[in-house]
């Protein structure tokens, strides 16, 4: 089974790619941007794609994404993919693998997991863990109120196409939860579970199958969305295909500005709930991107 690690940085090595680069079976990709100290990871025995590798990878995707931003890792997804990946990970170059990290993937296997279902319709995947005052990043913020009248509904069996696995130290959660909470999480360990309602996952610790990378794109022009809204998309075309697990890096965030991520997530808190719904589309520049990274992948979907 070929097994990818991709992620994107503008820093010099981190305390976590580094431990990522000594997991064995597994190659990393390191998608450089323009600030990114080339000549650091160029040493690594890793893959990394410069600026002109990607360029030469697709100049038309490299366009559509842009500059300076995360949604650069889109074009390591699609390095993957060429290269024939079974499974991608996408982590953040903040996020510090445990010992354990990578052996229990669950993705391409069908298991038995714990179903759970929200009373609201949307289920958040924090709600059922030992810190539901928590919500995850994009879950629709209308619904925070009652998002923890979450019912079990027993074992059932899934066939996993994406898995996603938590994170202690700093969650990933909304601006607004940080701002008021400002947690530090030490999650209980938890079986599989997920539920067969539509629930948000990240590109932060998160395992996808082979089949799923063509519709799952970090969006650029999105703000904090990014992710959040490319996992609503790939439910829409894979539903109940998602599991959570338990948490398997720890988040040592990078430094952040709370008030600009905070503004970057205005777009989510008014239109997230309608995205999901259908009555939201995507603006034209994330839409094409979208599109364009679509495109790559005709004639191998």
């Amino acid at each position: 089974m070929n097994k990818f690690i991709v992620t994107t940085t503008i820093q010099p090595p981190t305390e976590a790619t580094l431990k990522f680069l000594e997991k064995d079976d597994w190659t990393l990709v390191v998608v450089g941007d323009t600030k990114t100290p080339h000549e650091e990871y160029q040493k690594l025995d890793c893959v990394y794609l410069t600026p002109e590798d990607q360029e030469s990878l697709s100049k038309d995707l490299s366009d559509a994404i842009g500059w300076k931003c995360i949604q650069r890792r889109n074009m390591g997804f699609l390095y993957a993919y060429r290269e024939g990946a079974d499974i991608v990970a996408t982590v953040d170059d903040d996020n510090i693998p445990y010992e354990n990290w990578g052996e229990d993937v669950y993705v391409g296997q069908e298991i038995e997991i714990d179903l759970y279902e929200s009373e609201n319709g949307f289920f958040d995947p924090l709600s059922v863990t030992n810190r539901p005052d928590l919500w995850h990043r994009g879950y629709p913020l209308k619904h925070v109120p009652t998002k923890n009248n979450v019912n079990y509904m027993g074992k059932t069996k899934r066939r996993v196409l994406v898995q996603a696995d938590l994170w202690d130290g700093d969650p990933d959660i909304d601006a607004m939860c940080r701002l008021s909470k400002m947690p530090c999480v030490d999650y209980e360990d938890h079986s599989p579970y997920g539920s067969n309602q539509i629930s948000p996952f990240n590109s932060q610790n998160t395992f996808i199958h082979r089949d799923v990378l063509p519709y799952y794109m970090v969006l650029p022009h999105a703000g904090r969305m990014d992710d959040i809204w490319g996992s609503y998309i790939v439910q829409k075309k894979f539903p109940n295909s998602v599991i959570y697990n338990k948490p398997t890096v720890y988040q040592d965030r990078n430094e952040q500005d709370l008030v600009t991520n905070l503004e970057k997530e205005i777009i989510g808190y008014r239109n997230t709930l309608d995205f999901i719904m259908g009555t939201y589309e995507l603006e034209e520049l994330p839409q094409k991107a979208y599109d364009v990274y679509r495109e790559q992948f005709n004639g191998s979907v």
